[in-house]
């Protein structure tokens, strides 16, 4: 008798294979789970990403790292702001006295 996996876990597998675009023999092998069994996943994935029913609650390493860089870009933005803000600040209340 095989090992049984969670819904989501084949779905974060599939979607390493599929939008990760890595081979189906070296996930596989990382993972220790039969190309075959990873195959079959990968095609239910499929199916059910052009129903468009997929409640994507997990991200992978690729779309983790985007996130990263797309929230710092914004921390520094807003740094940047906050910044100006306070020269701002301190030029008015330094006018007043």
């Amino acid at each position: 008798m095989g090992k049984h996996y969670d819904q989501e876990y084949k779905d974060y597998v599939s979607k390493l294979v599929v939008e990760e675009g890595r081979k189906t023999t070296d996930v596989a092998r990382e993972l220790e789970i039969s190309p075959k069994t990873i195959s079959r996943w990968v095609s239910t994935y499929r199916m059910k990403s052009n129903v468009g029913k997929t409640n994507e609650t997990y991200i992978t390493p690729t779309e983790l790292e985007k996130l990263k860089k797309q929230h710092e870009k914004e921390l520094a933005e807003a740094r940047e702001e906050i910044e100006i803000l306070k020269k701002a600040m301190h030029i008015f209340t330094k006018n007043q006295a």
